[in-house]
């Protein structure tokens, strides 16, 4: 027997048990990809039974999970909650998630509009968009990120009588990401092309606004899974606020808290950008105090094109520079 017929059935065999070794870990595979499957609609099944027996209906409409092999994605046609006993109610469209096989633990999301809201205390609200994402990074024991980006976003009232809706705002798009920090959260976002209706805020007339943000939530990490009802104790430190339109810019910086009493504390620096501008703005929203934002960014205007004030807020006192500006109430 020549050497060639040896290796012949050694390779054989090693092929025969590498194929035997593929199948087995896509046997595997598909099992730990059912398992999951069918574990997803076992626990939404309980958590919506559990919220039923609580007085609280919630519900995944068709719930379904598909993607198999590649991916595994769960969707439904629609999500509901309704709270009778604290008179809360939501609903949205069709929701989608999906996660790649290659990047398991970072889920896309995709959710229909509109989102229809009824909360105590304020009028219903209907928010639509042409496209609403969320990205997360899964970890343990809470995500390293939370992205949630939305495109042609539009709100108005949603009467439950037969009146006319109210128009209330418009944006060509708006993003924000959470992650946390330590036992802080950070927080980015970010707005374009943000129009408010006149209706919605007394006839006041604003031009469309530009925005971005950079915040730390302050112990942020122990409020999650909470329910804060107040703002009081909160700290929050704002490294970047940034509004404008146009020319006009404004932009603040700085650390703001809220004590026990609901009195606000506050170190900001606020930069103008061609501070006749801003006041064409501000005059137009406020045209009751029309004269003094006018003589007071004047002065202003003498400091140069881009002014910075400091705004101090002792214990709900606030002064802009030497200016006094009155005193905020303690907020709840």
């Amino acid at each position: 027997m020549t050497s060639s017929d040896e290796r012949q059935p050694k390779s054989r065999r090693g092929l025969f048990w590498l194929v035997a070794f593929i199948v087995v870990l896509f046997a595997i595979y598909s099992g730990g990809w059912f398992y999951l499957a069918n574990r997803v609609r076992v626990e939404a099944d309980k958590a919506v039974a559990t919220l039923n027996k609580s007085g609280i209906n919630a519900g995944c409409a068709n719930l379904q999970v598909s993607g198999y092999p590649l991916s595994f994605t769960v969707s439904c046609d629609n999500l509901a909650y309704e709270d009778d006993a604290k008179n809360i109610a939501a609903s949205a469209g069709s929701f989608n998630a999906v996660a790649q096989i290659i990047q398991p633990l970072s889920p896309v999301a995709d959710l229909r509009g509109p989102l229809r809201t009824s909360v105590p205390g304020m009028v219903p609200l209907w928010i639509d968009w042409d496209n609403l994402q969320a990205k997360v990074k899964l970890s343990w024991p809470l995500p390293q990120r939370v992205a949630l980006q939305a495109e042609g976003l539009s709100g108005q009232t949603d009467p439950a009588d037969d009146t006319d809706p109210v128009e209330l705002f418009s944006a060509g798009r708006a993003a924000g990401q959470l992650q946390p920090n330590g036992q802080d959260v950070d927080y980015a976002g970010s707005f374009t092309d943000l129009e408010i209706d006149p209706d919605a805020i007394g006839g006041r007339v604003l031009p469309a606004l530009d925005a971005s943000g950079d915040a730390t939530l302050k112990n942020g990490v122990a409020l999650i899974g909470t329910q804060v009802t107040s703002l009081r104790g909160q700290r929050v430190e704002i490294r970047n606020l940034d509004l404008s339109s146009g020319t006009a810019r404004v932009t603040v910086s700085g650390p703001l808290s809220v004590d026990a009493e609901g009195l606000v504390d506050a170190d900001l620096m606020i930069r103008i950008k061609d501070p006749k501008a801003v006041a064409a703005i501000l005059a137009g929203a406020i045209p009751e105090q029309k004269n003094a934002i006018e003589q007071g960014f004047a002065a202003l205007a003498m400091l140069g094109s881009e002014p910075s004030m400091p705004l101090k807020v002792v214990k709900g006192k606030a002064s802009l520079g030497f200016i006094p500006l009155g005193k905020i109430k303690p907020v709840q």
